[in-house]
């Protein structure tokens, strides 16, 4: 799983998705009645404060390690986990009549998950391209 390969650009990606991820797990901290466990508990997720925090701690060092390009491919998959989940608990819902936090329909869905998707695509493009030649991976490698 240590393969540094991938096109120079990939640090762009890389950048962009770590950075996101590593924000999200800090605000979680930062603001805990707006985006950490009270969020989790007004969504109706059991065990709030825990899964929050575990949420939080997870984006912050898998943000990090992606950052860096540090097991970036490792890296992904948790946080994979993490999107497919928020996407399924707060987007899709919104599908249903009524909604979710009071947006409803396709194009508010839409509206609502364009980060959660661009942070879907730009994890599976790290797991697929690999995180560039920028990276510790790469380093890591050369170095072997």
């Amino acid at each position: 799983m240590l393969h540094a390969e991938g096109p120079p650009a990939a640090i762009c990606i890389r950048l962009l998705v770590g950075l996101v991820f590593l924000s999200e797990g800090i605000q979680k901290f930062r603001y805990p009645q707006q985006l950490g466990p009270g969020r989790f508990e007004r969504i109706g997720i059991p065990a709030a404060t825990f899964f929050a925090n575990l949420d939080g701690v997870v984006e912050i060092v898998c943000g990090t390690m992606i950052v860096l390009g540090l097991l970036t491919r490792v890296a992904a998959v948790p946080l994979l986990v993490d999107i497919i989940g928020a996407i399924t608990l707060t987007k899709i819902p919104e599908l249903r009549p009524g909604g979710f936090l009071g947006v409803q329909g396709f194009w508010g869905m839409a509206h609502d998950a364009r980060t959660d998707l661009s942070m879907l695509l730009g994890l599976i493009f790290l797991l697929w391209a690999g995180p560039g030649r920028w990276s510790l991976d790469a380093r890591l490698v050369h170095a072997g």
